[in-house]
């Protein structure tokens, strides 16, 4: 085998190779965005399951990379929801663009707050919402389009 032929089979190689390697991302990031909007949901179930079980009210604020503790207010925090949305290195290309100042949960489970919550991920032009809707809590994801969050049965 000659010089010339073994430049060449690196190089389809190397082709190859970066192909599948960039073909892998898009899946990937699909499942890191759904999996950050189930967990967006799974923390206000938590945070409505905390406020029940101990009978009393709590609140939590949506960050930059998931739930938090808020600050300054009169109800204690929903602690058993705070925390990212996707652990570790997976939540650094995560966006969360929201219009929920707060939401508190009450002793018998209702929501006070609601809103909007669009999540992006790095490298997907795909965005996916979620609507948390009063006072019930009721949650729905769907598709962000034309300025809307579209259910996912439409797309």
């Amino acid at each position: 085998m000659s010089l010339v032929e073994l430049l060449t089979a690196v190089a389809i190689v190397g082709i190859h190779a970066s192909t599948s390697i960039n073909a892998s991302r898009r899946p990937l990031a699909h499942q890191q965005l759904l999996a950050a909007a189930r967990q967006l949901e799974l923390g206000i179930e938590q945070a409505r399951d905390q406020a029940m079980d101990q009978q009393a009210p709590c609140a939590l604020v949506l960050g930059e990379a998931g739930w938090i503790a808020p600050t300054g207010g009169s109800l204690p925090a929903c602690t058993h929801a705070i925390g990212p949305l996707l652990v570790g290195d997976r939540g650094a290309g995560l966006q969360l663009k929201h219009n929920i100042t707060a939401l508190q949960f009450t002793a018998n489970g209702l929501v006070l707050g609601g809103g909007t919550v669009r999540l992006a991920v790095d490298g997907l032009a795909q965005e996916r919402c979620v609507v948390i809707s009063l006072p019930l809590g009721i949650t729905r994801q769907g598709f962000w389009r034309e300025g809307q969050c579209l259910p996912a049965a439409n797309s």
